[in-house]
C-alpha cells in the first residue's frame, strides 16, 4: 500500500559534505538554503564526514567561508570518532599516525601518543586521508604491520575523495595500498560504522523516524544509515550514479540529482502537511527520484532490469 512521502517527518539531518554539499571550495547550488530551511524548522543539521584531512575546527573555518554558521559538535567526522576509538582502546599506548598534521592534533587533543616511526613499543597503526602523504610513511607503516601484535585501524574505508578535476586516493585506497602488502585488514571508525549516526542522534535525543544520512557514496554514506536504521537520502553529484542502483546492496530510501532537489522536495512535503494537502510525491518501500533524462537514457539499456524494478519503486520523474 502507498503511503504519504515521509520526508516531512525529518527533523536532523546527517550531511556528508565532499560531493554532497560542496566541491572542494565550492559550495553546491541549494546547500546553503537547505541548511537554512533546516534550522527555520527548529530542526539540526549534523556533518558526518569521512574526510579526515580537516580538523572540526578546521572545517567549522571552512563554514564561515561560505556564511554558514556552524559549532564543533555538529561536526562528528571519521577523525572524531576515530580519536573517541583509540581514547578508548590505545590511551596509554603508541601509536604510529599516518595522517595530515591537522589530525594528529586531534589525535594529541585526546591524549594520545603519537610516533612516525616503527618503534618496538608501537601498539597500532593509524591511517587517516593524508595529503602529505610520502613514501617514507608508508615504509614505516609497513614495517610495524608486519609485527602481528600491532593493530591497524583507518579513519574511514573511502578508496577516493572526489574533487573538482576528478578524485585522489582517500584513507580507504591508501589503507588498501597497506592491505595488500602486508595482508592486514584495518578497522574503520568512521563511515559505515554506525556509531557515527548514533553519536548525533544522542546528541539531540532523536527518534529514527526523524533523521536522514545524506550522501553521494553507497557503500559509506548510504551503507551507514542502513546499518544505523535510520532512512538514507543518494545524490548523484559524487561518486554513485543512477546505474549504480541496480545491483547494490545499499539501496537507498530516497535519491535525487543534486542538493536543491532534495530541498525542493522537502519544502514541499512539509508545506503540503502543514497546508493539510496530501503531498503528490508517493513511496512504497523504496522512493527514487531520478532526472528523467537519465533515467530514460538508462531504461533504453537495461529494460528487463526495470521491469523489476518497477514493481518495488515508485519512481518519481524531476525534469
Amino acid at each position: 500500500m502507498l503511503k504519504g512521502n515521509d520526508l516531512d517527518s525529518k527533523k536532523y539531518f546527517l550531511f556528508d559534505i565532499d560531493g554532497t554539499l560542496a566541491i572542494d571550495d565550492t559550495i553546491y547550488d541549494g546547500s546553503r538554503e537547505l541548511l537554512d530551511y533546516i534550522e527555520s524548522i527548529g530542526g539540526r543539521a549534523f556533518y558526518i564526514t569521512n574526510n579526515s584531512v580537516k580538523s572540526r575546527k578546521d572545517y567549522i573555518e571552512k563554514f564561515k567561508k561560505w556564511n554558514i554558521s556552524a559549532v564543533e559538535n555538529q561536526f562528528v567526522t571519521a577523525s572524531y570518532a576515530t580519536c573517541k576509538y583509540l581514547k578508548e582502546h590505545y590511551e596509554d599506548k603508541k601509536l604510529l599516525v599516518v595522517g595530515t598534521p591537522s589530525f594528529e592534533e586531534e589525535l594529541k587533543s585526546f591524549g594520545l601518543k603519537l610516533t612516525h616511526e616503527a618503534e618496538e613499543d608501537v601498539a597500532c597503526v593509524v591511517v587517516g586521508f593524508d595529503r602529505t602523504l610520502v613514501y617514507e610513511k608508508v615504509e614505516e607503516a609497513c614495517k610495524a604491520l608486519f609485527r602481528p601484535e600491532v593493530d591497524f585501524v583507518g579513519t574511514n574505508p573511502d578508496y577516493r575523495c572526489p574533487t573538482a578535476f576528478g578524485f585522489v586516493p582517500d584513507c580507504g585506497g591508501i589503507c588498501e595500498m597497506l592491505k595488500v602488502t602486508t595482508d592486514r585488514t584495518p578497522y574503520y571508525a568512521g563511515k559505515p560504522n554506525a556509531q557515527i549516526v548514533k553519536m548525533c542522534m544522542e546528541q539531540v535525543g532523536a527518534k529514527p523516524e526523524e533523521v536522514l544520512v545524506v550522501g553521494d557514496r553507497l557503500y559509506t554514506d548510504i551503507a551507514c544509515g542502513i546499518n544505523a536504521g535510520v532512512e538514507t537520502a543518494l545524490v548523484y553529484t559524487g561518486e554513485a550514479k543512477p546505474e549504480d542502483l541496480v545491483a547494490t546492496e545499499f539501496m537507498p530510501d530516497y535519491a535525487f540529482e543534486n542538493i536543491r532537489k532534495l530541498y525542493e522536495a522537502f519544502r514541499k512535503s512539509r508545506e503540503a502537511v502543514t497546508e493539510g494537502k496530501n503531498p503528490d510525491i508517493q513511496m512504497c518501500s523504496k522512493q527514487i527520484y531520478f532526472p528523467s533524462c537519465i533515467l530514460a537514457r538508462h531504461i533504453s539499456k537495461q529494460i528487463p532490469t526495470y521491469l523489476f524494478h518497477l514493481n518495488v519503486w515508485h519512481l518519481v520523474f524531476l525534469a
